[in-house]
């Protein structure tokens, strides 16, 4: 039998200009130190609990099935709110409860358990009120990926309590469809909340607000610098640039609510 090292994929809006994200390999590798780290990133952009949950639910399902995740985008840090672990059918995640590993739970066969992190022997002391990631996350993580059972980290949650981020806008219309920004990556390529198969009918010339775009698979469908509507590698329709950004010429946003119609 091959022997395979647990995994911990860490996914949190630390940075790297700080020492955060080093301290919490460090206190991972204290406690299980043949587990190997997988940094998905460090650069959810501060705060924004609605982009590291699309991080986490986009990222996830690629990671080896068993991992334990921890994601940390946690304004509310030393709140009221519950740091939690839910268990799924590919792996444990971590983190706080304000909506951030939902969605990334359900990509990975739905939540099966919910447990309270009330049980404070797993956790580095003293906790500080200010970094849960070093003294509670990273540690529990650690414990779990060392075999400790969930159900040993505290209290059991209600499923039906755990918080849910208000689901992403995508409006079909006779034309077109209007869809949320998801995201906009560093090429400023816009992913929207719709499924690629939206578009379908809508023929291979389009608008996007109110700006001529091509319908196609690849960004060089259309000439240098014009805009390509496509499926992304995450299944979701996406605006893109040939050799440029598209969040730059339509000047939007995650959140902003795009405009895609049939052209004519």
């Amino acid at each position: 039998m091959i022997h395979v090292d647990p995994v911990i994929s860490l996914t949190t809006d630390y940075g790297l200009a700080d020492g955060f994200a080093g301290v919490c390999h460090g206190v991972i590798a204290g406690i299980a130190p043949t587990a190997r780290v997988i940094d998905v990133t460090h650069e959810v952009p501060p705060g924004d609990v609605r982009r590291g949950a699309h991080v986490l639910a986009q990222s996830l399902p690629y990671l080896p099935a068993g991992g334990v995740h921890v994601g940390v985008v946690d304004p509310g840090v030393g709140t009221v709110r519950h740091p939690l672990a839910l268990a799924t059918p590919r792996g444990v995640l971590i983190g706080p409860d304000n909506g951030l590993l939902v969605w990334a739970a359900e990509a990975l066969g739905g939540v099966t358990q919910a447990i309270a992190l009330s049980n404070d022997a797993w956790h580095r002391h003293p906790v500080s009120r200010t970094f849960h990631g070093r003294d509670v996350f990273a540690p529990v993580a650690a414990h779990v990926a060392g075999g400790v059972a969930l159900t040993d980290l505290g209290d059991p949650l209600r499923i039906g309590d755990l918080v849910r981020l208000p689901e992403p806008r995508v409006t079909a219309v006779d034309d077109g469809v209007d869809a949320e920004v998801l995201t906009v990556d560093r090429f400023g390529n816009v992913q929207l909340a719709a499924s690629p198969s939206l578009l379908d009918e809508l023929g291979e010339k389009l608008t996007v607000n109110g700006w001529d775009a091509s319908r196609g698979d690849v960004f060089a469908t259309a000439p240098t610098g014009g805009l390509v509507v496509l499926g992304d590698s995450a299944g979701r329709a996406a605006i893109t640039v040939n050799g440029g950004s598209a969040a730059a010429v339509l000047s939007v946003a995650p959140g902003d609510v795009v405009r895609v119609r049939a052209a004519g």
